[in-house]
């Protein structure tokens, strides 16, 4: 069952969105496969944060029934566990009074979209930007962004993770 959500204006941060990257920039397992990768600034308490933090709930309590709170309590604050941490625990500008959603795109699942304020698309197929887009969208500038949320539960644990789908540049930002 699919946990989407549209975050409309929010701040985008550290994005990997032309040519898929390993995580950490390198191969860590035999099965690691390159990604693409955006973190999102939701404010506290913002309509955007309280949409994101209920649709994880939803997220929790599908895959894990009577046990959820238990489980993103266990979660919550472990940055390999869980997509959504506080931005105070990062030492980034612009993350106080912020929580970060860290969202990705395996290469297997496809490009994810990436569009200008119009709706044409930023990057081609290969990676490379179409002609007159480069730092269209950047770290710092204001995108919606169409992600999705899925409960990991298997022999590497059990975490929050979320899936990008597609980004749209909103306006310009630091």
């Amino acid at each position: 069952m699919p946990f989407d959500i549209k975050l409309m204006d929010v701040r985008l941060s550290f994005p990997t969105l032309g040519t898929p990257e390993y995580y950490q920039n390198k191969k860590q397992r035999e099965n690691d496969e390159r990604r693409w990768t955006a973190t999102l600034l939701l404010p506290v308490g913002s309509p955007q944060y309280k949409r994101a933090e209920e649709m994880m709930i939803e997220c929790a309590k599908a895959a894990w029934e009577k046990k959820w709170k238990q489980v993103l309590d266990a979660i919550e604050g472990v940055s390999n566990k869980t997509c959504w941490l506080d931005g105070k625990k990062k030492a980034y500008n612009g993350y106080e009074g912020m929580f970060a959603l860290t969202c990705i795109r395996k290469e297997s699942q496809g490009r994810p979209g990436v569009f200008d304020t119009d709706k044409s698309p930023i990057y081609q197929k290969d990676g490379t930007l179409y002609e007159g887009k480069a730092m269209r969208v950047y770290g710092g500038c204001f995108v919606n962004a169409h992600v999705s949320f899925w409960a990991q539960d298997n022999t590497h644990g059990q975490a929050m993770r979320c899936e990008l789908i597609s980004l749209q540049r909103n306006k310009d930002g630091d």
